[in-house]
Order: C-alpha cells, then sequence, then structure tokens
C-alpha cells in the first residue's frame, strides 16, 4: 500500500506524535511508543473529521491524518489483491520458472490466462523465479534477457530461511546490473523483490 503520514496517534493511555505508515500486512506508527497493528487483527475502521479509528483485538487506536484519514480507511478496506501488489494486468505475457507457489499460479491462471511455466519465454513482460536456495539466484543472467527491456523480473522465496534472504537475492542482483524497486508480501510464507533493468540500460 505504501502511505505514510505524520500525524498524532492516541492508543490507550499514551499520545503521542510521530509518522505512521501503512503497509501490506500492517498499520505502523513510531512515535514516543511505537504500535503494530496487524491487518488480519483490524476488526473496524472509522473516518471520522480526520481522525483514523481502528478497532483491533480488544484495542483501539487513533491517528489524526487530516484530510488523508479517508483514503487510509478506504486503503484498509479495501486492500491490492496479490496480483495487483505484484503488478500483474489481464494481457501480460507472464513466465514461471522454479518450484512455484500453486495458489500464485492459480490466480496467474484466472488474469493472465496461458503463460510458460518451466521456462521464460522471450519477450516476457513479467517473469517469477522461485527460489529456495542461493544457487537458484544463478538463472537470473538468462531470466534477464528473457523480459522486455520496461519488464520485470521478481523473485520470489521462502520467509524465515537464513540461507537465502533478501539482501542475498539484490546482491545476485546487482552483481547483473538489475536494480530492486519494490519489496512485497506475496503470501504468509513467500516474500518478493522485483528487479528491473535500469532505464539508462535499456
Amino acid at each position: 500500500m505504501g502511505l505514510e503520514a505524520d500525524c498524532t496517534a492516541s492508543w490507550g493511555q499514551e499520545t503521542s506524535k510521530g509518522r505512521a505508515q501503512l503497509e501490506t500486512d500492517a498499520v505502523r506508527f513510531k512515535g514516543s511508543f511505537r504500535l503494530v497493528i496487524p491487518r488480519r487483527d483490524i476488526r473496524k475502521v472509522v473516518a471520522r473529521d480526520g481522525r483514523l479509528e481502528i478497532a483491533f483485538g480488544r484495542d483501539r487506536a487513533v491517528l489524526d491524518l487530516g484530510a488523508q484519514a479517508e483514503r487510509w480507511a478506504d486503503k484498509i478496506q479495501n486492500p491490492p489483491s496479490v496480483l495487483d501488489k505484484l503488478g500483474v494486468k489481464p494481457g501480460l505475457k507472464v513466465s514461471v520458472v522454479g518450484a512455484a507457489d500453486e495458489a500464485l499460479v492459480a490466480l496467474l491462471h484466472a488474469r493472465s490466462g496461458p503463460f510458460a511455466v518451466g521456462r521464460a519465454r522471450a519477450g516476457s513482460d513479467v517473469v517469477f523465479l522461485f527460489a529456495n536456495a542461493p544457487r537458484d539466484l544463478t538463472r537470473l543472467l538468462a531470466l534477464r534477457a528473457a523480459i522486455v527491456p520496461a519488464g520485470a523480473l521478481w523473485v520470489v522465496w521462502p520467509k524465515g530461511r537464513p540461507e537465502l534472504k533478501e539482501d542475498h537475492v539484490r546482491a545476485a542482483a546487482r552483481s547483473l546490473g538489475l536494480v530492486d524497486v519494490k519489496v512485497a508480501s506475496v503470501s504468509d510464507r513467500l516474500s518478493g523483490l522485483k528487479l528491473v533493468i535500469p532505464r539508462a540500460k535499456r
């Protein structure tokens, strides 16, 4: 979602100025106190007179966001789908490489229709590389050649594995002249990093 705002937050007996962030999986606030509200715990959201009221679990927090309150409420109540976050639109040429997540593959079928599985088609708009170990990142060079100049290459890997982290993916990408432009939570189990060819090299 990616919204941020300086605001005043109230939670329990505490009130503080600070910075609020609306992310895919949580609402976060950092001031004299820190607050993380997982999206799955949010029961109700109301925007009223510039104040965003969030009921979660047995708690309630208020963010004084001014004119942005209604936008935040709408984003929380109507989150983008996984494919929206990943930039997959109908009509794009999509390829999937590696041990693909079945749930994501099903979503891709529903939105983009037929797509390549197992190897990347030349001229792909979006390529997904499912990686489980650092050695899987050696495929990035060939996949870079498969995407259109303004295309995207998503590396998707299991969360919580020390042998393969975001830093490993980013380092491998940069060694091949790719730049990372977005991180996304693909599911409860999977993280994703979007890689593109720098504009100057397209």
